[in-house]
């Protein structure tokens, strides 16, 4: 796999931040897990349950010397996740994303994840406008 790179961007690989100083292009000749600088996403970005499930996959890609402490972290949060959805498009997503974590498939299953934000948010704006509709009673 060949990436081409900006001078001062960042790739993650296996666990290792590389910043290149001018444009680059670098060859991937074995199978690594990597992330391009702007598939990162950072904590405070991590604002609803899928963008947290991608926050702590992407944990998993990035230190993958300790994945043991986000793996149950992720567990958890999946398992969560599956419990109050009820979209068949998620829970579909979800049990996909989960084959790919279990087989250690990150970036795939980080691609997945960033897949399903629209459907994540078309469910929150369902549940706003579900909200604002509900008229409020003063006791």
């Amino acid at each position: 796999m060949k990436i081409s790179l900006r001078a001062g961007e960042r790739i993650y690989i296996n666990g290792a931040v590389l910043r290149v100083d001018r444009k680059v292009s670098v060859e991937l000749v074995n199978d690594v897990m990597f992330l391009l600088e702007g598939q990162v996403m950072q904590a405070s970005d991590a604002t609803t349950a899928l963008r947290q499930l991608y926050f702590i996959v992407q944990l998993m890609l990035m230190n993958p010397t300790d994945v043991v402490a986000a793996a149950a972290l992720y567990g958890e949060h999946h398992a969560a996740l599956l419990a109050v959805c009820e979209s068949r498009e998620m829970l579909d997503g979800l049990a996909a994303i989960d084959e790919l974590v279990k087989t250690t498939r990150y970036f795939d299953a980080l691609k997945r994840i960033r897949a399903l934000f629209p459907v994540e948010e078309a469910i929150l704006a369902d549940l706003a406008r579900a909200n604002a509709e509900i008229p409020f009673e003063a006791a």
